[in-house]
């Protein structure tokens, strides 16, 4: 049976992975709707490739930009917006919706095409670290299934299906270490976004990219497996793993351990999402056990990388703090990729975030987006007071060439 998907963030890497996917089995998998962001000439190849019902842009004027370069009458089946990704992931035709947006602008959808009866591959991890309780509330409401498509969530689902939910002691999802694993914490302090986007393993978009290199986005994945897989996160363990082979591991009660493993491909996780419960083949390189030397797994620093610490505590307190934590540090990383900010003041801007913003139980969507804007201006104020210090101190922006070494800085 052919299943119809509607394919939230098509020109990031995600997205294009899941079109590769959907291109190797087409009469598997149909594309219905496509909503991306701001890469129009990506997107009308996508059209051109999969003749979709509806698209969505992230504004009017792309939208209309995108119209007057496709023929027909495109015009009237091109959306912008929050609204336009809505309608994509809600559209009747579709069964399937992968979630794959970058960043909180991925929750709202998300949670129309749960409302609208869909089932998820979830790729945007946001959404369940903002208002995992809501969200998983309204799936089981909708008898929606939620797949994970991350490497990490999906190597964890397929471990779960080695014994009983009841069974499990915890959880360890492994991490890369990024590209600074090696450096010490000094050294941090001239890192630049440039170092910090070639991540050692991973092809990946910006945003991801930086958040490896921090950890922030293991601690992400945290918050995002206590909700999915309904476990505490005191049993939730992290280990940094170079070789990126083991996705992810299950020990069970009997000291049983499972783990997923396989070449560092997000093909394979999404092959899985989309075709589960069968399996399909990939056509990609096997894994050969016998030229992988080495699989280490060490802990991670939290000294060095307290991103990943910072995580821990804001599932610790729950409420609105996780969608605190995820807003600030979308902020953050848009200031460092924008050199506004050196790469460890990304963790102190999600930390001084915390500090200053009250916890609130989540009792409505309202609530989450209102912690989230909050946060975004408490954060917003920080990166500035940051810049301000760090030039009154050397005199020069950041994004001089010659800077000496910075110090850190305590508001």
């Amino acid at each position: 049976m052919q299943k119809n998907i509607s394919l939230l963030g098509s020109t990031g890497s995600i997205g294009c992975n899941v079109l590769k996917v959907v291109r190797q089995y087409p009469g598997r998998f149909r594309i219905v709707g496509l909503a991306a962001g701001r890469n129009i000439s990506l997107l009308r190849d996508q059209i051109e490739a999969f003749n979709p019902l509806c698209v969505s842009v992230a504004t009017e004027q792309l939208a209309r930009e995108l119209a007057a370069t496709l023929p027909g009458n495109w015009g009237n089946k091109i959306f912008f917006g929050r609204e336009g990704n809505e309608l994509v992931a809600s559209l009747a035709q579709a069964d399937t919706v992968v979630s794959a947006i970058v960043g909180a602008a991925g929750l709202m959808p998300t949670l129309a095409a749960i409302k609208a009866g869909k089932n998820i591959g979830l790729a945007n991890k946001e959404t369940l670290v903002m208002a995992g309780d809501l969200v998983m509330t309204e799936a089981r409401r909708n008898n929606v299934t939620l797949l994970p498509i991350d490497s990490e969530h999906n190597a964890i689902f397929q471990a779960l299906a080695a014994g009983r939910r009841q069974d499990v002691h915890k959880i360890i999802l492994t991490a890369s270490g990024g590209p600074f694993r090696e450096k010490n914490k000094r050294e941090l302090w001239d890192v630049t976004p440039e170092e910090a986007l070639h991540h050692p393993n991973w092809v990946m978009g910006s945003k991801i990219s930086i958040d490896s290199a921090t950890l922030m986005n293991k601690g992400l994945e945290v918050i995002e497996a206590r909700w999915l897989f309904d476990i505490d996160v005191e049993h939730i363990e992290v280990l940094v793993h170079p070789q990126s082979i083991v996705h992810s591991l299950v020990e069970y009660i009997d000291g049983s351990v499972i783990a997923q493993m396989g070449i560092p491909d997000m093909r394979i996780p999404i092959t899985y999402a989309l075709s589960w419960p069968e399996r399909l083949k990939t056509g990609l390189a096997r894994l050969n056990l016998s030229r992988c030397a080495e699989l280490s797994f060490l802990p991670p620093d939290f000294n060095k990388f307290p991103a990943l610490k910072l995580a821990y505590h804001a599932c610790k307190q729950g409420g609105t703090m996780p969608a605190v934590l995820n807003a600030a540090n979308e902020v953050a990383v848009a200031a460092f990729l924008e050199k506004k900010i050196r790469f460890p003041e990304i963790s102190l801007v999600a930390a001084e975030t915390l500090n200053r913003l009250t916890r609130k139980e989540i009792t409505d969507i309202e609530t989450v987006l209102e912690a989230d804007l909050a946060a975004r201006m408490q954060a917003e104020s920080i990166v500035e007071a940051l810049r301000i210090k760090f030039k009154q101190r050397t005199g020069q922006e950041y994004d001089s060439p010659d800077l000496p070494p910075g110090l850190h800085v305590k508001l």
